[in-house]
């Protein structure tokens, strides 16, 4: 059964956030919605009639999309201490191209973020990481991308995993992804360097220095 827009959590969270900041909303108008394999709202075209608390029209057009958590998982070779990243490749609708990303996924409601971070990694990379490994960065607070069109905001993780440079190595070029999502990924793992460079969307950049900055890799950071 499909989820109604007004029921998702994404919806309400977004609503409540424009009500908790002043605005006074007139109408909001979903003008299309895909949903998920299982009926959940996945993203949502909005026209928004909303007033600011100064009297000002807030631009009407909002993609909806929700919170989500891109995780980035730096190997550490054992003996030679050098930092490798596992990205996940895949074509997206940006230019339908391939892109090289940190794992990430979306906020459902069901689960906390961390515990989605988990999960994500899993499906993506096929590595099973613990609580205890997984770090937040800035706090745990959320970030906005597109403040002017959109209300994704990210949660930025990190994990350190200290492995033989032949367990490293085991964990490039595998299939994962879940059908059901028709999701078609590839593992890629190249040394820290490499793999930044790979990287054309500022989530994913963004997140590689906020990594390097909380380590205090400042040797690493200076060579991005």
């Amino acid at each position: 059964m499909s989820e109604k827009l007004e029921d998702a959590h994404k919806f309400k969270l977004w609503k409540s956030n424009l009500e908790l900041n002043g605005l006074k909303i007139n109408a909001i108008e979903e003008k299309y919605t895909r949903r998920r394999y299982n009926g959940e709202v996945l993203f949502s075209l909005l026209m928004l009639d909303a007033e600011t608390p100064e009297g000002d029209k807030i631009p009407p057009v909002c993609f909806l999309k929700g919170e989500v958590v891109s995780i980035l998982i730096s190997l550490i070779d054992e003996l030679t201490k050098e930092k490798y990243l596992i990205l996940v490749k895949q074509r997206r609708i940006a230019e339908g191209g391939f892109t090289y990303e940190h794992p990430a996924g979306m906020v459902d409601g069901t689960i906390t973020p961390a515990q989605i971070a988990l999960q994500e990694v899993k499906e993506e990379t096929g590595i099973e990481i613990t609580p205890g490994q997984l770090f937040p960065l800035q706090n745990g607070t959320r970030l906005f991308p597109s403040t002017g069109t959109s209300d994704e905001c990210m949660y930025f993780y990190f994990c350190e995993l200290v492995l033989p440079k032949t367990k490293i190595d085991e964990l490039n070029n595998k299939n994962m992804g879940t059908d059901y999502e028709f999701e078609r990924i590839t593992t890629v793992v190249l040394p820290f360097l490499e793999a930044h460079k790979k990287i054309n969307n500022t989530n994913g950049l963004l997140l590689n220095y906020l990594y390097l900055s909380h380590v205090k890799d400042w040797e690493l950071l200076k060579k991005l």
